[in-house]
């Protein structure tokens, strides 16, 4: 019998923060994550049986590979550990967590360390753009766009339009609401940001939201962030041989799924045009982590997902069942995504809101909804949270990961 998995502790950077502008580099950004996150877990590096890091383009921003030998690097209780760099451009946190779980459900450690990180404002808005379109398929898609990713996901917005119809208006009302959601986040990007009336107002269509590709404005995209997330996951065996640790458990990952499928957007599209889900797999993903957790979306009290960009959301919406296909819209307009609605969608502020550190943005949304299962969100808190879902992608969808998050039982 497999083990179960636990989130024992966590922590997050701040993402509003410019490294590079404080003279900081990976081995700062690895040592503050690191060590906040052994420390919240209230255990030591030899606590510790495996590490798991996440990072996608630590080469490109940086000139720094190797970045599994980070943690080693910085702390010495850690030296002669095995430790893994993971990348999969967005997802590469979810895939660290996975790695980190299969070890643990195997009995291979009793306890993982898994961080992500990543410092983006190391060269211009331009330069990163064009770094961040290293995870499309380079030379295959996007070969007019000036910027790949808004491109890309305008295209998605397109697809939607084709087969259903979209008003932007319900593009521009879900960054609407991640920008509010952020601005209850300490460790949000975008916190103290003056955000204009995105919906209604000169913010919907103004020179103040002016266009970046296609059907993607300013604010319809998420932010290039600097930062880090951790969390340490233990199994069974660990709490049993642990009976007297000084922390109790935040929570305890139910299930997951897990999906991969081709670079390209069209790739994706034309394959799957008779399926009423515009992006299938990622359904499959999500209803794979259901049905391990033995959930269904009626039991989840929120969600933290991947919204790069507004139609990366909108996707969200029906392809967790929110919706029927094609129908996000309706969520939407009655106010279910909301702080207070059906299912709060990105209490956190989400990637548009709160940042997106790629390489740790997978990580990060483990780590919110732990904290919000356990009732410890502060101003986000979705108020009596006890399951709580993730959905964090890379790329066009590429590849697709989802957990579903419970409570840890009272001590």
């Amino acid at each position: 019998m497999s083990e179960n998995i636990w989130v024992l502790g966590g922590y997050q950077s701040d993402f509003a923060r410019n490294l590079t502008r404080e003279g900081k580099d990976f081995a700062d950004l690895t040592s503050e994550v690191v060590d906040h996150t052994l420390e919240s877990s209230s255990v030591d590096g030899s606590d510790i049986g495996v590490v798991h890091v996440a990072n996608a383009f630590g080469q490109l921003f940086a000139g720094q590979g190797q970045l599994g030998a980070m943690p080693a690097t910085v702390r010495d209780d850690l030296w002669g550990l095995p430790s893994s760099r993971h990348e999969a451009a967005c997802a590469s946190g979810s895939i660290a967590v996975l790695a980190a779980m299969a070890d643990l459900r195997a009995g291979n450690y009793d306890s993982a360390l898994v961080v992500g990180i990543e410092l983006e404002k190391t060269v211009s808005g331009d330069q990163a753009a064009a770094h961040l379109g290293a995870a499309a398929w380079v030379g295959h898609e996007g070969q007019d766009a000036t910027f790949m990713w808004p491109h890309m996901f305008s295209e998605v917005a397109d697809e939607y339009d084709e087969r259903y119809g979209l008003d932007d208006v319900h593009l521009r009302a879900i960054a609407q609401i991640n920008f509010a959601n952020g601005r209850r986040n300490p460790n949000a990007q975008t916190r103290g940001w003056d955000i204009p009336d995105l919906v209604g107002g000169v913010g919907r269509d103004g020179a103040i939201n002016p266009v970046v590709e296609g059907r993607m404005r300013r604010f319809d995209c998420s932010q290039v962030t600097d930062g880090g997330a951790g969390v340490v996951l233990v199994n069974d065996t660990w709490l049993r041989d642990h009976p007297g640790a000084a922390v109790t458990p935040l929570a305890q990952v139910l299930g997951w799924g897990h999906r991969t499928v081709g670079l390209g957007l069209d790739q994706k599209i034309e394959r799957d045009r008779g399926n009423p889900y515009v992006l299938p797999h990622l359904r499959q993903a999500v209803l794979d982590a259901f049905g391990r957790a033995e959930v269904t979306l009626d039991d989840l009290d929120g969600l933290e997902t991947h919204d790069c960009f507004t139609p990366s959301e909108y996707v969200a919406i029906d392809h967790i069942g929110l919706t029927g296909p094609g129908e996000s819209w309706k969520a939407i307009e009655n106010g279910e995504i909301e702080m207070g609605g059906t299912l709060p969608i990105n209490p956190s502020g989400g990637l548009i809101g709160g940042g997106h550190p790629v390489g740790a943005s997978g990580v990060r949304m483990l780590l919110d909804a732990s904290k919000q299962v356990s009732g410890t969100a502060g101003d986000y808190q979705v108020e009596g949270a006890s399951t709580f879902g993730t959905l964090n992608f890379g790329g066009s969808t590429a590849t697709t990961v989802s957990l579903v998050v419970g409570a840890a039982p009272a001590a």
